[in-house]
């Protein structure tokens, strides 16, 4: 497969939220989120998230297809309501990157384009800068199952070991919950998300 990452910023990330709605749909249905998507909610999601500053999105692209999009922004200008969940471990809410969304189809996976998303949007995050200097870390959050949830598939791989090799790690206490209507189920209900920190390098010259 010859697959091209393109980052894209400003007028050029309207160009990628359809397939990114697209994409959050299918993939996430998938464990352990099992989210049932609407095209409503993504509207509004995207609108929202296509606004904040200095967003980024790395799209991969198998021909003029888009296969996979992942998401960041600085937090505040993602998901502010997280911001005090952050001061009260010390951490500067203005100096945290957020990587949002990583969603890529199946075939596509184990082709080290994850690895890509992530070189991208940390380094978009040293390149830009909050109101007290350069940002300090990247931060992202996975959702909290219980090990014996009978809905997990059998087989199923963490992407815990993944994570670390990036340098993230759980971050003690820090959580937050994001709620969603899971398939076959109603209504929307809080899930537990665990907050993953890396100290951001700034730029060597």
């Amino acid at each position: 497969m010859d697959i091209r990452i393109a980052p894209m910023t400003g007028d050029e990330i309207t160009e990628a939220l359809p397939a990114l709605a697209r994409l959050r749909i299918e993939v996430f249905k998938e464990w352990p989120y099992l989210y049932e998507g609407t095209l409503e909610y993504e509207q509004t999601y995207l609108k929202r998230f296509s606004a904040a500053r200095d967003a980024i999105i790395v799209a991969a692209f198998d021909g003029a297809q888009i296969v996979g999009v992942a998401t960041a922004s600085p937090l505040l200008a993602h998901t502010k309501e997280f911001a005090p969940l952050f001061a009260a471990r010390e951490l500067d809410p203005e100096a945290v990157f957020y990587c949002g969304e990583s969603v890529l189809l199946p075939p596509y996976r184990g082709r080290g384009i994850g690895h890509a998303f992530f070189d991208h949007r940390e380094a978009h995050a040293r390149n830009c800068s909050n109101a007290t200097g350069a940002f300090t870390h990247t931060a992202f959050c996975g959702v909290v199952r219980a090990p014996q949830d009978p809905r997990k598939p059998d087989g199923y791989i963490p992407l815990d070991g993944f994570w670390r090799k990036r340098g993230y790690a759980p971050a003690p206490g820090l959580r937050g919950s994001y709620s969603w209507r899971e398939i076959g189920a109603e209504p929307e209900t809080a899930k537990p998300m665990q907050f993953w920190l890396r100290p951001l390098e700034p730029v060597i010259t």
